[in-house]
């Protein structure tokens, strides 16, 4: 987006109109003076940031009823194919305006909703419940490490290229990703042909316990008046609001306030995201070994990994707004907030899982759906309260993040469990449909 502006090219830096001193950056070859560029406003600027959870919001909840009926396996590739599909369309529709380039990010956004759901159905088959917590979290960091790739590469591209190879390089990439998935993936041990039966026995056994005698009657009245389940939309809608304004608006928070430029942009901008994939992993592990080594309760070890992955940085997202032209400590704070978030992952982020792991693909479509409300408006409402680009500005973004994050935690503290739910250990009666 930055790369894409007609007003952030009035100079070879990229950032002549930031609110601190620029920083020294290599001039731009001119052959990257070549792809279009466009004349948006903070609003819309805001709404195509916000496009693509338009269309994600509206496949959360069929991607968990698919994916608990038909198999997660080629729900998933084939709604990645399809965003990798309109990523390739992206340049042509923003030379067309920007109403097709909102489109276009919504039916992204529609073929990437079911990538979630699937992703917790298919755990819920794979995962033994003591090993959930690494298993989840490494891939869980692939959206974080995706973003750690995404945003350097894209300001390198931008930089000896031009901002529509960014969609070219990453569309074909997807396409690839999708070969492999098709080859490699399998929707359970009992369908994977290359697992040996010592796994498959040892997998299915650990999860005899869990898992409901049959999925064709899915218990939607307990499912939506489950508190637990309210306990982790909250958390997780909290969490997402903090996380969206951070990915949608922290370049340009780089751009506008601290004066980066693009390529310096990407690098700084992938920073956060680094972090919290390091701390991912590692919370991951802890939890696990708390609850199977120390023999802690699940919904303890939950509840403690929601604290401190949400009010810490909440603290440090707030100290952002206050580091002025400070660029160290204002990358340092952003990279503790965001870190610190990626011990939630064992947190609320996980606990669809222990709750009732038959219907985790469909619980986490409905925590999602609240969930992408944040991705929807968080972009809309930065832009608009940041119009002139100063610290007070962006210190109230800061601030109505970090609140809702506070709340999320003290809901979810109060509210969650960690066993599973009587209603999603038996087959669900006719009068539960």
């Amino acid at each position: 987006m930055v790369e894409m502006l007609n007003n952030t090219q009035k100079s070879s830096t990229n950032h002549s109109g930031s609110l601190c001193p620029a920083h020294n950056s290599p001039e731009r070859p001119k052959h990257n003076q070549t792809a279009s560029m466009y004349d948006w406003d903070s609003e819309t600027q805001g709404w195509i940031l916000g496009a693509f959870f338009y269309g994600y919001i509206l496949t959360q909840i069929p991607g968990g009823y698919l994916a608990s009926r038909c198999g997660p396996k080629w729900l998933l590739g084939l709604g990645v194919l399809g965003t990798v599909l309109f990523t390739l369309l992206t340049p042509l529709a923003a030379d067309l305006g920007a109403n097709y380039l909102f489109a276009v990010r919504v039916f992204e956004g529609i073929g990437e909703g079911v990538t979630y759901p699937a992703m917790y159905t298919m755990w819920a088959a794979w995962a033994p419940p003591l090993e959930r917590s690494r298993l989840f979290s490494i891939s869980y960091i692939g959206g974080q490490l995706g973003t750690v790739i995404a945003l350097p590469l894209s300001g390198e591209i931008c930089f000896y290229l031009d901002w529509t190879y960014v969609f070219y390089i990453f569309g074909a990439i997807g396409l690839f990703w999708f070969i492999l998935w098709s080859f490699l993936a399998f929707d359970s041990p009992n369908t994977h042909p290359r697992i040996s039966e010592e796994e498959r026995i040892y997998i299915n056994a650990s999860l005899k316990d869990e898992l409901a005698v049959s999925t064709n009657n899915i218990p939607w009245r307990a499912i939506v008046t489950s508190r637990p389940l309210w306990a982790i939309v909250v958390a997780h809608f909290s969490f997402n609001w903090s996380f969206y304004t951070l990915l949608t608006l922290l370049p340009t928070y780089m751009n506008d306030i601290l004066g980066f430029s693009i390529q310096q942009n990407g690098m700084l901008s992938a920073l956060p995201y680094l972090g919290c994939s390091i701390v991912a992993v590692l919370a991951g592990q802890f939890a696990d070994y708390l609850r199977e080594t120390c023999l802690y309760s699940t919904i303890r070890v939950r509840k403690a990994f929601t604290i401190v992955g949400m009010l810490f940085p909440a603290l440090f997202l707030v100290a952002t707004g206050y580091t002025g032209c400070n660029y160290i400590l204002a990358i340092t704070f952003l990279t503790l907030s965001s870190s610190l978030g990626g011990v939630a992952s064992s947190g609320f982020n996980i606990n669809h899982l222990d709750i009732a792991p038959s219907y985790a693909g469909i619980l986490l479509s409905i925590t999602n759906t609240f969930a992408t409300i944040p991705g929807m408006v968080g972009p809309v409402i930065g832009r608009g309260l940041t119009r002139h680009n100063t610290l007070e500005e962006w210190q109230s973004v800061f601030y109505i993040a970090a609140a809702i994050n506070v709340l999320g935690a003290f809901v979810y503290t109060l509210f969650g469990e960690g066993k599973v739910q009587p209603w999603a250990i038996r087959t669900s009666s006719s009068h539960e449909k």
